[in-house]
């Protein structure tokens, strides 16, 4: 019988559990089995994503490593109560996920969003976290927070607080074919968009309360900057950029990241905004090698 070969972006996605936290329900998945030379790795997916997002990684790690990935409160499968939604609550969410349900100290990996909420949880958790690996990391720096906003900027952002301005947004945006557009935009290689990426980010935005968490998210202060973030920072760190991300200024932003953490291991590869599912295979290796090399 002839067997075709699939491609790696046609990979499924793992069947995964619920845990109750602060009376809401949260998704997860767990792959593999318990490396005793390393830890596990805990993977974090960027706005508007779920664990999803990481199917082909987990599909790669799962081999040679104890593999988690989870969705953040008001994502995914995640419940989406009425609540504020911010590295705070996040850091906390993911704390308390190692404490309880994986017990040891474990690598946080996230993407965009999830990279900053990976980052606050490895500075303000330490014993929770033996290494750090940040994809396109969101967050602000101090410098920029500290610049005044022009009458432009201002004018967007009390528009972008207006909950009608919000629901035309939000309902635009989680249109399928701009959901197609968008990705177009951010991802280098477009074979790895298919109707299976689209209906994984669809999907959670029919959700009740998907709405309250879109809005909520733009409404919230940026939180604790990067910088403050990465001097209380005691565990390895790895950076992973996409360097045609349209999103970001990759290369000046990796250098300040390097400003601040000078040991920090750094790749710059040929993708966009979320390397991981477009590269899925060179980014999984390069996080094997590194969890093999510095932990």
């Amino acid at each position: 019988m002839e067997v075709l070969n699939k491609s790696i972006h046609d990979t499924p996605s793992q069947p995964g559990e619920y845990w109750q936290w602060r009376g809401e329900k949260v998704y997860y998945v767990k792959g593999g089995i318990d490396n005793p030379h390393k830890p596990p790795l805990l993977l974090v997916h960027g706005f508007g994503a779920s664990t999803d997002h990481w199917r082909k990684n987990i599909h790669i790690l799962k081999e040679n490593y104890q593999v988690w990935a989870i969705d953040l409160l008001g994502f995914g499968r995640s419940g989406k109560p009425p609540w504020e939604y911010n590295g705070t609550l996040w850091r906390q969410q993911l704390n308390d996920f190692i404490q309880e349900n994986i017990g040891q100290k474990t690598i946080l990996a996230g993407n965009s969003l999830g990279g900053y909420a990976s980052l606050c949880t490895a500075s303000e958790f330490p014993d929770s976290v033996a290494g750090l690996i940040l994809i396109n990391s969101a967050g602000p720096f101090s410098d920029a927070q500290k610049k005044t906003p022009n009458v432009t900027q201002k004018i967007i952002g009390l528009v972008l607080r207006q909950s009608w301005v919000s629901y035309i947004l939000f309902q635009r945006l989680r249109n399928k074919k701009n959901i197609r557009k968008t990705l177009e935009k951010v991802y280098l290689d477009n074979s790895a968009i298919n109707e299976q990426l689209i209906e994984d980010i669809y999907r959670p935005s029919c959700d009740k309360g998907a709405l309250q968490v879109f809005a909520s998210v733009f409404k919230n202060p940026q939180g604790d900057s990067i910088d403050h973030l990465l001097e209380q920072l005691e565990c390895p760190l790895m950076t992973i950029w996409g360097e045609a991300d349209p999103w970001m200024r990759t290369k000046e932003r990796g250098a300040k990241f390097k400003q601040f953490c000078p040991n920090l291991t750094e790749y710059y590869l040929n993708a966009g905004h979320c390397p991981h599912d477009e590269a899925p295979e060179q980014v999984s290796q390069i996080i094997s090698d590194w969890m093999e090399k510095c932990l």
